[in-house]
């Protein structure tokens, strides 16, 4: 049963970023890779499903032509922190051989999920430039060695809902990004 609309900030500890800030953040990120690619051939790759509405806004924001495509991956399953295993869920990759790629995640974390989907994308697809970014990067050690090239916030290691980001499939609808209760995790709603 899902939950609504009336509970959903109620369930938040605290908000981090409102709908004005990740929109500004989001414009000037767009900013950013229009005038890094202009005259390639772009083309956005995003991760599902947390990455949908981030997508949605950003390629508004890159005032370039450019193709999108999409990578449905798992490594949270369900809990609060990476599982340490990166489930492919397609095997079909997007078709970007000498293109420039971009990767687009929600949040990066462990590191462990973009690290395997540019290592793969990069052996298997074969892209002329390789790029990610992501709206959240947590400031934690990562399990493996990957940094993004376009980072929206840095935040600490909470586990956030809102804008994409989701707890077993809830309040990715939320139009702005905190901080979930406790309470909610530790009941498992």
């Amino acid at each position: 049963m899902g939950i609504d609309n009336a509970s959903l900030d109620s369930r938040l500890e605290r908000i981090l970023f409102d709908q004005g800030k990740i929109r500004q953040c989001i414009a000037e990120m767009g900013k950013r890779i229009s005038e890094d690619y202009e005259g390639g051939d772009l083309t956005i790759v995003a991760v599902l499903q947390g990455g949908v509405l981030f997508l949605a806004d950003l390629i508004r924001e890159i005032r370039l032509p450019l193709r999108m495509d999409s990578i449905s991956v798992a490594s949270y399953h369900g809990g609060t922190s990476s599982s340490g295993t990166v489930t492919f869920h397609q095997t079909r990759l997007p078709e970007v051989e000498g293109r420039d790629v971009i990767v687009l995640d929600d949040i990066l974390d462990s590191g462990r999920t973009l690290a395997a989907i540019l290592d793969r994308i990069r052996t298997e697809c074969r892209p002329r430039s390789l790029r990610s970014a992501v709206l959240l990067s947590k400031r934690v050690e990562r399990a493996v060695p990957v940094e993004a090239d376009y980072c929206g916030f840095e935040i600490g290691d909470e586990f956030v809902v809102g804008y994409g980001l989701d707890y077993r499939g809830e309040y990715r609808n939320l139009p702005v990004i905190g901080v979930l209760r406790r309470e909610w995790i530790d009941e498992g709603i």
